[in-house]
């Protein structure tokens, strides 16, 4: 059985990748890439902690994939209204460069 802390560990270094990403990043597109990573490092977390605790119980509860699949469901929503907005200032602006979009000057 693989340890709770190797999943911690690997949900810790992907949301630090994803939270890199989101800073660093020019592109709106990449900035959106970086905030799924981050979310999936936390479904990663609670699917863990999810495993870990039902085992302790000695019975499976579906608490914690119900969460999971709230925080999928979520992400998905996230992405494709994120991409419909950047697609839209695209068309307006023609750069997708998350500094060069003011949406708010005339």
């Amino acid at each position: 059985m693989i340890p709770l802390s190797w999943y911690l560990i690997l949900a810790a270094v992907l949301f630090s990748i994803g939270m890199f990403g989101a800073i660093s990043r020019k592109n709106a597109v990449a900035v959106l890439i970086s905030i799924e990573l981050m979310l999936n490092a936390v479904n990663i977390n609670i699917l863990a902690f999810w495993h870990y605790h039902s085992q302790s119980l000695g019975y499976t509860e579906i608490n914690g994939l119900v969460f999971a699949a709230v925080v999928i469901i979520a992400a998905a929503a996230e992405v494709a209204i994120g991409l419909a907005i950047i697609i839209a200032v695209y068309r307006l602006r023609k750069t997708v460069v998350a500094s060069d979009i003011n949406v708010l000057k005339g």
